[in-house]
């Protein structure tokens, strides 16, 4: 009981913020371009901040364990699987797959995952590995992805692409906000404390911007018979929509935190309560970044929303069960 009521209290700002941003949406009160301008913020601003920050103050050897190689396992596995599926099963380009691979792998580990390690496990120090893993490794390859498969015009030569991929750290702020954090980390500088605390406050504002966006996107009306979106092909039927969603959610929900455990378990024979962690982060929901993502590189960004949305609620059935099936020994 008293773990359904933590992952209940875990849940609650993720469900009352976006609420907050589709009555917003609703009411109009901030123009009808607040959700790409809100989006841009937390994109180009916010979220690097809030990268460097966490980055540039962690130790970058923490995450060379079995836990994370148990973790890594399922995330490779899953954003791969979500990476064919999109192509294969719903026909999707290679900006989109990486969506649907980020949507697959790409866990909740901030704003979700610290609350529910410290409340079911007793301490957050596998989630901030996690994040970490996420952030210098996952990250980069699926902007990559996203830059290769929506920055360069049908035909451009392999020059072009290449000139692109070697510029992408000086054009995507996430990933240069990521380097500068790994460089003050290797130095081991210190940051002038006014500094510091401004990219402290201004990295806060990048998951509840984000919510309030996703928020305002779940306002979103169906695409006009020949607007821009219907031909440019973007408007699938309602079938293919909810299934392509389904597909994500299971991967993210089921096959990641399946995968954890077979290779944290039988395989690599992790302690109780380390197999615990990796399963419960493994089973946390999609990223809204992943939303953040798709809107930023001009994709369409109802796969992503809805599957963070449908990931959220059923995560919350997965994250009980595996706490009850592993068992806690959180203090």
């Amino acid at each position: 009981m008293a773990g359904m009521h933590a992952l209940l209290s875990a849940f609650a700002p993720i469900w009352i913020l976006t609420a907050i941003g589709y009555a917003v949406g609703r009411s109009g009160l901030l123009g009808a371009q607040a959700e790409a301008v809100l989006g841009r913020f937390v994109f180009h601003v916010a979220m690097p901040a809030a990268l460097f920050t966490m980055v540039s103050g962690a130790r970058l050897n923490t995450f060379a364990n079995s836990s994370m190689v148990a973790f890594a396992a399922g995330t490779a596995l899953v954003c791969g699987l979500g990476f064919l599926a999109a192509g294969r099963l719903f026909g999707r380009g290679t900006a989109d797959r990486a969506i649907g691979s980020m949507t697959s792998g790409y866990v909740n580990s901030a704003n979700l995952g610290i609350p529910v390690a410290v409340q079911v496990l007793g301490d957050a120090s596998f989630v901030a590995q996690i994040i970490l893993f996420q952030v210098l490794l996952v990250s980069p390859v699926i902007l990559a992805l996203l830059d290769s498969g929506a920055g360069t015009k049908p035909g451009s030569g392999k020059a072009v692409v290449f000139r692109r991929m070697l510029t992408m750290p000086v054009r995507n702020p996430i990933i240069m906000a990521s380097l500068l954090g790994v460089a003050v980390s290797a130095l081991g500088l210190r940051l002038p404390h006014a500094l510091a605390h401004s990219c402290d406050l201004l990295g806060a504002a990048a998951v509840p911007t984000a919510l309030i966006t996703l928020g305002l996107s779940l306002n979103a009306r169906p695409a006009a018979p020949g607007s821009a979106e219907v031909a440019q092909n973007t408007v699938r039927p309602e079938r293919t929509e909810r299934a392509e969603v389904a597909v994500a959610v299971a991967l993210k929900t089921l096959v990641q935190p399946l995968t954890a455990l077979a290779v944290g378990g039988p395989l690599l024979h992790l302690p109780e309560h380390q197999l615990l962690a990796v399963v419960l982060c493994s089973a946390l929901p999609t990223a809204q970044n992943a939303f953040i993502y798709a809107q930023q590189y001009g994709l369409d960004t109802r796969p992503a929303r809805n599957a963070v949305v449908a990931s959220t609620v059923v995560s919350m059935g997965t994250l009980s069960l595996a706490t009850w099936a592993l068992g806690t020994t959180a203090p």
